[in-house]
Order: structure tokens, then sequence, then C-alpha cells
């Protein structure tokens, strides 16, 4: 019994430790790569290649006018998030460069699907993406 505890034991680390969680890269809905990784104590998006597709690649909807010629490629679109497990970030903000609005938002991976959820106040009101694991590319200049 004490055998199968260990094995047990050590297929579940091996598995852990194979489960790639949130940090990489990622296709969204509009078909740009967006990279989640570490930035500081914190955990950042960042869109790193624009989708063929993209009707515009600057920031022409952001708030700011002063932001809206700035390129897409490149922009940091979520911030402030921390990591409450290798599959889960919280508490951070997600900025849509679609509409211009900043969301609160949290960030689950499920293998190579992650799911994001933003959301103005309340999260039951939120709407979720989902976005599919891509291998690690080279950043847009």
């Amino acid at each position: 019994m004490r055998i199968f505890g260990l094995v047990f034991l050590a297929a579940s680390t091996l598995a852990a430790a194979a489960a790639p969680g949130v940090l990489g890269d990622w296709r969204s809905t509009t078909g740009s790569i967006v990279r989640i990784y570490p930035c500081g104590s914190d955990v950042c998006l960042r869109v790193v290649k624009l989708s063929p597709d993209a009707p515009t690649s600057t920031d022409q909807q952001n708030p700011d006018s002063s932001l809206r010629s700035r390129p897409l490629c490149n922009l940091t679109i979520g911030t402030g998030f921390h990591q409450s497990d290798p599959t889960h970030l919280t508490g951070g903000h997600l900025y849509d460069p679609k509409s211009g609005h900043t969301y609160r938002g949290t960030i689950a991976a499920e293998g190579d699907t992650l799911k994001l959820h933003g959301y103005i106040s309340i999260s039951l009101f939120g709407r979720t993406e989902t976005w599919q694991r891509v291998p690690t590319i080279q950043p847009c200049r």
C-alpha cells in the first residue's frame, strides 16, 4: 500500500509539473496572439502578434485621444493580475482595444484552453472569452 501511495504521489507531481498553466502565448477570439507573462510581482498580458484580419493596427477606440495612434502590437492589455496558483490569475484589469473599455478580470487555464472573464463591478454580470494556447512566437516589432 505504501508503494502505491508513493507511485500516486510521484505521478501527481509529474502531472502538475507538466501542466503548462496560464503563462504563455494564446490566440484570442479576434485571432491576435497575446502573451501572458510575469511583470514584476504581477502578471501582465501583451499583444505579441496582431491578427491579419484586424480592422486597424492602432488603438483607435482609446478614450484618451492622445493614445489613439499607438500601435496595438506590443500593447499591454492586462495588468495587475496575481497568480493564485499555476492555472489562475485574479485581481487584474483587462483593456479591450475594440471598445476602449477596461474591465476587472479573472483568468483560468484548463490545459490548452484559457477562460478570460471581464466585468465592471459584479463578476456575475461579466463576459467570458475562450482563448487557445499557441506555440511561443517572436513578438512583433
